[in-house]
């Protein structure tokens, strides 16, 4: 047996805030929640981003012929110390199929180091040993490739293994598992937190007559390990997962009220706008004609068209691309809408709009 709820305000979507884009920071609004749903989701949120997020990070570093890290190392100028903070700042990227089988155990990335007299001579007696070079043969992608790790200064051949393990928050050497590991492996500190900041805000948004909804702002910046939109689609799911456990002691359903006579004045409103002729909305020449020329004819034709297949079209490029996508952001709408709700799909969307042109007709006469 299902109790009857009433009705409550949620986005129809999150909407991305392309003026504050920067390098790993995005600033995203959704609009609008029941009165104090904004700081009850922004900082759940924000609290799961913070300290739950998984990312890749060395956890031991073995160099031959080194067993300890408080000594120096004959033809490299940084001592063991200096070079293990250096590595603690890798910045590594777990590539979505680096391990078909989906183990979180710890992996080996291993390089055999030959400094050569060219090598040498081409740096002025110097050779500076970078991220990039240490993983040229690796399951990692790493974001900051041209980190310098340390100096040579003589002709060497040494082999380096890099213990990488996948984690959580800040992980002290002493609390890395000590199993498997070899003679002369040199555990060391890990920041496995991919994410540097997280910020919500609430602000007033407006529903009919009503001002006191919420509108939440969150902003995201990470290190480049996980893009922010990643970040908060991550932190969603995991907060999902926990929310689930408690559905166990349900004893009823919710129906919740849809609030028939809104959807239908909502449906009017969105069918306004989709019916648009491509002609009617102020597009560039070369925009239009594109559009034409894959024959879409109206805005509802446009918005249920994924981004990627817009730009397989004929002499489609980026920057028609981000004038639609302008426009129909000013619009409200944004490109593969899911208009389900409304009733229209990629396969009906000429023959609803065509209907409902005609239903318009009809009211007019």
């Amino acid at each position: 047996m299902a109790v009857m709820y009433g009705k409550f305000e949620l986005p129809n979507r999150i909407k991305i805030d392309e003026s504050a884009r920067r390098e790993n920071f995005l600033r995203f609004i959704a609009e609008p929640f029941e009165r104090g749903f904004g700081h009850t989701i922004g900082n759940s949120l924000r609290r799961i981003m913070l300290t739950s997020l998984e990312a890749p990070a060395i956890v031991s570093v073995r160099i031959e012929g080194v067993p300890h890290e408080y000594m120096a190392v004959e033809g490299i100028i940084e001592d063991m110390t200096h070079i293990i903070l250096n590595l603690k700042g890798a910045l590594l990227r777990r590539l979505p199929l680096d391990d078909e089988s989906g183990s979180l155990e710890p992996k080996v990335v291993s390089k055999i180091l030959d400094i050569t007299p060219d090598m040498l001579e081409k740096g002025n007696g110097q050779h500076i040993v970078t991220l990039k070079e240490l993983f040229t043969m690796s399951n990692f992608d790493v974001v900051n490739p041209d980190m310098k790790v340390f100096t040579v200064t003589k002709t060497m051949t040494r082999k380096v293994d890099l213990k990488i393990a996948i984690g959580r928050g800040y992980v002290p050497s002493e609390r890395h598992p000590q199993e498997g590991t070899v003679v002369d492996e040199i555990i060391i500190d890990s920041a496995f937190s991919p994410v540097r900041m997280v910020n919500y805000y609430v602000e007033n948004t407006r529903v009919g007559q009503d001002t006191d909804y919420d509108r939440l702002i969150i902003e995201v910046q990470t290190d480049g390990r996980v893009k922010p939109e990643e970040a908060l689609t991550f932190a969603t799911q995991i907060g999902v997962l926990h929310l689930q456990i408690f559905d166990q002691l349900k004893l009823h359903s919710i129906a919740f009220d849809k609030g028939e006579s809104e959807v239908n004045t909502d449906r009017d409103a969105m069918m306004a706008k989709l019916a648009l002729k491509i002609n009617e909305i102020e597009l560039s020449v070369r925009s239009t004609n594109c559009l034409a020329g894959a024959n879409i004819e109206t805005i509802a034709e446009l918005v249920v068209m994924p981004e990627i297949e817009m730009l397989k079209f004929r002499n489609f490029g980026k920057k028609s691309l981000n004038e639609i996508k302008s426009k129909l952001d000013e619009m409200g709408l944004h490109l593969g809408m899911d208009l389900a709700k409304f009733g229209v799909n990629r396969d009906n969307v000429r023959d609803v709009v065509q209907e409902y042109l005609n239903s318009k007709i009809g009211t007019e006469a």
